[in-house]
C-alpha cells in the first residue's frame, strides 16, 4: 500500500517473512503497522509488541489464499495500533511508533495468537525495529540492498525516499501490553545479548529478512550489519506484563530479565491492583509480575534483584486493571477482567477500555520518550547513570498520588509511589 498521510505523520504496513537464524529451518510471517513523521526526521522509535486477547478470524486461511491476489494479507486485521493507538505521545517527541504482528500459531480458529513465554516474539519485535532503522517504510528491502551493491551513490539518493529516522538515530524503546510485554523484555536486551542467550538456550538469533514464500529474495543476516542500522534499545516500558512457561514450547523469559538486571537502561514496569493476569499465577502462567511480597519470585524481582543495579522500576495503579491500557474496547481482552474471573476486581469497579487508565498511559508514554536516553544532569552531553533516571521527568511525574490528574497510583510502604532496588539509599 502507499503510506496513508495524516496531517504531519504518515501511516504504512510492511509485509516480510523471517528466519530466526541461517541454520534454522523456520520462518514466520511478520506485518508491522508504522507511523512516522512525514519529514522522515523521527527521533527514536517505539515498537510495541501487543498482547494475545485482541482479534481472532476463523476464516485465516481462506483470506490467506485470495490474499495472494488481491495483495491483502489477513495478518494486518489483527489491528494492534487499534487498540494501543498512543499517537498521540509519539507526535508531541516527533518519534515514530510500530507495531509487530506475527503468525506463532497457525491454527483453526486463532492462527495468530501467541499465548506467551515464546522468546521468539521478542525477536520478532527486534528484528522488525532494526528492519525500520535500516530499510525505513518499504517491502522492497532487496531494492536498495541492489543500489547498495551497485553504487553507495545510487544508495544513499535511493534510501531517502523510505527511511524516516534522523541520521544516525537508532533508538529504540521497546514496549508492550500482557504477553507483549513480557516479550518486549527480550527485544529490550539488544541485538548481542540475544544472540549470546540464544546460543545458550537454542533460540539462535541471526535473523535473515525474506519477501515472500516462494523463490524469495533474502537480507544479509543481521550480524552483517553495521552497528547503526541495528535497534539501539534505549528504554522498556511493560503494561501488565503475562510470562508463560510451557514444557518444550515456551522457556519463559527470565534469562532475558536476569541479562536486562545489568543494562544501565531506563525499565519501567506498570500493574494494576485489579489486573490477576498478571498478578496472579498459576502453572503455566508464572512468575507473576510482581508482587508486594519481597519473598516471592517475579519478573520484577528477576529484573531488580536485591542489592543488584538494575535500573528497573515498578509503579501500582488503583483500580488499574489488565485491559485498560487499550485505546478500544476487546471483548476478548475485557474477559481477563471479569469478577467471575478476577477476584481483585471484586468491589472495585477497575478500568475499562478507552478510559482514564488509556489516557494515563499515552501521557507516561510521552513523559518516558522525553527521557530516553538518559543523560546526565551535570552533563547532558554524556550518558547519565541510575539516580539521573530516578530524577527524570517521566519519574518525577509518575512517582505522585495523582500524576496528570488523571488517577490514582497505590503508594508503596514508605509513602512513595515507585518501588525499585535498594530502595531508599541507592541515591543521595
Amino acid at each position: 500500500m502507499n503510506p496513508i498521510r495524516i496531517y504531519d505523520y504518515c501511516f504504512d504496513r510492511i509485509h516480510l517473512w523471517i528466519q530466526y537464524d541461517r541454520k534454522s529451518i523456520g520462518f514466520i510471517e511478520v506485518v508491522i503497522e508504522v507511523f512516522y513523521p512525514s519529514a522522515r526526521n523521527a527521533e527514536g522509535l517505539v515498537m510495541f509488541s501487543h498482547g494475545f486477547l485482541i482479534g481472532n478470524d476463523p476464516f485465516f486461511y481462506l483470506k490467506k489464499i485470495t490474499g495472494a491476489f488481491t495483495g491483502d494479507n489477513p495478518l494486518f486485521g489483527i489491528k494492534p495500533s487499534h487498540y494501543y493507538n498512543y499517537t498521540q505521545a509519539i507526535v508531541e517527541r516527533n518519534w515514530a511508533m510500530a507495531c509487530v504482528s506475527a503468525s506463532h500459531l497457525q491454527f483453526e480458529g486463532v492462527p495468530w495468537l501467541d499465548f506467551g513465554g515464546n522468546p521468539r516474539v521478542g525477536q520478532d519485535a527486534y528484528a522488525a525495529a532494526s528492519y525500520l532503522i535500516k530499510y525505513g517504510a518499504t517491502d522492497f528491502f532487496y531494492k536498495l540492498d541492489d543500489h547498495k551493491r551497485h553504487s553507495t551513490k545510487a544508495f544513499l539518493e535511493e534510501i531517502k525516499k523510505y527511511r524516516f529516522m534522523k541520521p544516525g538515530c537508532n533508538n529504540v524503546i521497546f514496549a508492550g501490553h500482557s504477553v507483549g510485554g513480557a516479550h518486549a523484555q527480550v527485544a529490550a536486551c539488544g541485538f548481542d545479548t540475544m544472540n549470546k542467550i540464544g546460543q545458550q538456550t537454542g533460540y539462535t538469533f541471526d535473523p535473515v529478512m525474506y519477501d515472500r514464500e516462494f523463490l524469495p529474495r533474502y537480507s544479509d543476516r543481521m550480524s552483517e550489519w553495521k552497528d547503526e542500522e541495528r535497534a539501539k534499545p534505549v528504554g522498556l516500558l511493560q503494561f501488565s506484563p503475562v510470562d508463560q512457561q510451557i514444557p518444550l514450547f515456551a522457556p519463559g523469559m527470565q534469562a532475558y530479565r536476569e541479562a536486562l538486571s545489568q543494562k544501565p537502561m531506563p525499565i519501567l514496569m506498570i500493574v494494576g491492583e485489579c489486573d490477576c493476569a498478571c498478578l496472579d499465577s498459576n502453572a503455566i502462567q508464572k512468575p507473576p509480575a510482581w508482587s508486594p511480597d519481597p519473598s516471592v519470585t517475579s519478573q520484577f524481582s528477576q529484573l531488580a534483584p536485591p542489592g543488584g543495579s538494575s535500573w528497573a522500576v515498578v509503579a501500582n495503579v488503583e483500580r488499574g486493571s489488565h485491559c485498560g491500557y487499550l485505546t478500544a474496547d476487546s471483548p476478548l481482552c475485557s474477559l481477563a477482567d471479569g469478577q467471575d474471573q478476577c477476584k481483585r476486581s471484586v468491589g472495585k469497579n477497575p478500568y475499562k477500555a478507552c478510559g482514564e487508565e488509556s489516557v494515563f498511559s499515552t501521557m507516561l508514554l510521552k513523559e518516558l520518550i522525553g527521557s530516553c536516553p538518559v543523560k546526565s544532569r551535570k552533563d547532558p552531553s554524556v550518558d547519565g547513570d541510575f539516580c539521573d533516571w530516578l530524577n527524570s521527568g517521566c519519574l518525577k511525574w509518575l512517582d505522585s498520588k495523582n500524576p496528570g490528574g488523571i488517577l490514582n497510583m497505590v503508594p508503596f510502604p514508605d509513602g512513595s509511589h515507585i518501588d525499585y532496588s535498594g530502595k531508599p539509599n541507592r541515591c543521595p
